[in-house]
């Protein structure tokens, strides 16, 4: 059973420590975390039962595995002692938009280093990570990150040079849907509807129009040509949305929010 410890308890530690436990692949004892004085730390303990590390040494004494959830603007002033406390561990980064180059900078005598980019579905281990090391891993630590972020949800693993293309589509990708969501349900309140029951349909369309995809496999398009008659509803909708441009606004939408991580990526 792998030791793991987390620094930072914030609401991807809680999702990840929540996955953990429920898929049983931690006992409680064998994880612990340490906040940076804002109580989310002793919170979380509370709720899950694993451990709060007094400081730093406490929590990486016995740990296998170090699962950094701090906010990346904290990296930079981390205890300098965690170079020498992380030495010969597997050290695990979900902080967004911190290359693996500077990572390696504050942990340089780790045994691994691996960067990854979770998204908020996560919280409901419903989320997909994308990752990436410093260097191939060996078959034992491969199996360690599969089991942290896999208790976020899917994992799928990518170059370093595509994580933000990652945050351009499924990090921010969850806003967007929520938007979309927001943006169905006020245009069936416009139409007649009442806003609870336009709230209801939005959502539950979404939800199931999801859940066809990912169950049937098939692609978009032919699912949205099997809802489409000549001269119908849907193709009065769709003829909208193709004038205005909709699949060209969305590009717009993933590339912008790529460029910025590449900026912020750089910082």
């Amino acid at each position: 059973m792998p030791t793991i410890a987390f620094l930072g308890a914030g609401r991807m530690a809680s999702a990840i420590v929540d996955g953990l436990l429920s898929q049983k692949i931690c006992a409680p004892t064998a994880l612990t975390c340490v906040d940076g004085g804002d109580g989310t730390a002793v919170a979380l303990a509370a709720r899950t039962g694993i451990g709060v590390a007094p400081e730093l040494a406490y929590l990486l004494r016995d740990s296998d595995a170090l699962v950094l959830a701090c906010k990346p603007q904290q990296l930079a002033d981390l205890d300098a002692r965690l170079a020498e406390l992380t030495a010969g561990k597997l050290v695990l980064s979900i902080l967004a938009g911190k290359r693996l180059a500077s990572l390696a900078k504050v942990f340089p005598h780790a045994r691994a280093l691996v960067r990854a980019m979770p998204n908020t579905p996560g919280q409901i281990g419903a989320g997909i990570t994308a990752w990436c090391p410093l260097r191939t891993l060996a078959p034992a630590d491969r199996t360690l990150v599969d089991a942290i972020l896999g208790a976020l949800g899917t994992v799928v693993e990518v170059a370093e040079p595509q994580l933000d293309a990652v945050t351009g589509l499924s990090g921010s990708g969850p806003a967007y849907v929520f938007e979309f969501a927001a943006a169905l349900r006020d245009a069936g309140e416009a139409a007649g509807l009442p806003r609870a029951i336009a709230w209801k349909l939005a959502m539950e369309t979404i939800l199931g129009s999801a859940r066809l995809m990912a169950r049937t496999g098939t692609e978009p398009e032919e699912l949205r040509n099997q809802v489409t008659s000549p001269n119908g509803t849907t193709y009065a909708g769709l003829q909208r949305m193709a004038a205005r441009d909709f699949r060209g606004l969305i590009k717009e939408t993933v590339l912008a929010a790529t460029a910025r991580s590449e900026e912020l990526s750089r910082d």
